[in-house]
This record gives structure tokens, C-alpha cells and sequence, in this order.
């Protein structure tokens, strides 16, 4: 399982730290950064840790942007 987060959507809530901080932090800006494996740019895409996936998928329901996506393969 992948996550993508899109910094350009991001509105700096920080759910996504609260529910899964081993796997997202925010910038000097509060943007979203991922901190596993990424591809870097405005959109980052990760593979998520098997420990993590749970995390993730309750941050990525919690995003008030939807700036978060699971991606599948």
C-alpha cells in the first residue's frame, strides 16, 4: 500500500500527525511532508510500513482537504 500526499492541497491541520506522526509531519509552513520512502515534489508518494497502514488509512479518512490518498499496487 502507497500513500500520496498533495502539498498543494494541504491546509495545515495537522490530523494526519496526530493519527499517524511516524509516517507525516508538517513543514516550518504546517504543509503536509511525508517522512517514509518518498518521491519527493509537490505531490509526495510513499510506500506505508505494514505497522503503519492502519494509521494511515484513519489519516487519510480524516483529511479535511483530501489531500491524502491511499494508492493501491
Amino acid at each position: 500500500m502507497k500513500v500520496s500526499a498533495d502539498r498543494e492541497l494541504c491546509i495545515q491541520a495537522g490530523n494526519c500527525v496526530m493519527v499517524a506522526g511516524e509516517v507525516f509531519d508538517q513543514d516550518d509552513d504546517g504543509i503536509v511532508v511525508v517522512l517514509v520512502d518518498t518521491d519527493g515534489g509537490a505531490v509526495q508518494t510513499a510506500e506505508v510500513p505494514d505497522d503503519q497502514k492502519d494509521h494511515v488509512r484513519e489519516a487519510v479518512r480524516l483529511c479535511p482537504a483530501s489531500a491524502l490518498a491511499i494508492v493501491e499496487g
